[in-house]
């Protein structure tokens, strides 16, 4: 499965942003994609996850009400939607394909995106 993020770039504090990745390959309906973000300096920590029917989505709880994820199954593409953002999410988006389904761990994941940057400007 290859794997395309794009749609980062600089946004002000309270704006939105729509990240899209586009997959390719076999890809299996109870698996799933998962969206990361990593900061300077910290973690890859898990942002949400789709699973690739689109028929169930997972959020973690510190993004939960300001982003949702969707499937466009003629696409191919999974989106990110990205509201009300803050400094603080100021950091490269990676989107990820994981066997397993929905999984909030980096680990669980075998196929990776080469990430996008999101910019939260204050």
């Amino acid at each position: 499965v290859q794997l395309q993020a794009s749609g980062g770039g600089l946004v002000q504090a309270g704006g939105s942003l729509t990240l899209s990745c586009a997959a390719s390959g076999r890809t299996y309906s109870n698996h799933g994609v998962g969206w990361f973000h990593q900061a300077p300096g910290k973690e890859r920590e898990f942002v949400a996850a789709i699973r690739w029917n689109g028929g169930e989505s997972y959020y973690a709880d510190s993004m939960k009400g300001r982003v949702a994820t969707s499937r466009d199954k003629a696409e191919n593409t999974v989106y990110l939607q990205m509201n009300t953002l803050k400094p603080e999410d100021t950091a490269v988006y990676y989107c990820a394909y994981s066997t397993l389904g929905l999984r909030t761990t980096p680990r669980a994941y075998d196929y990776w995106g080469q990430g996008t940057l999101v910019t939260v400007s204050s």
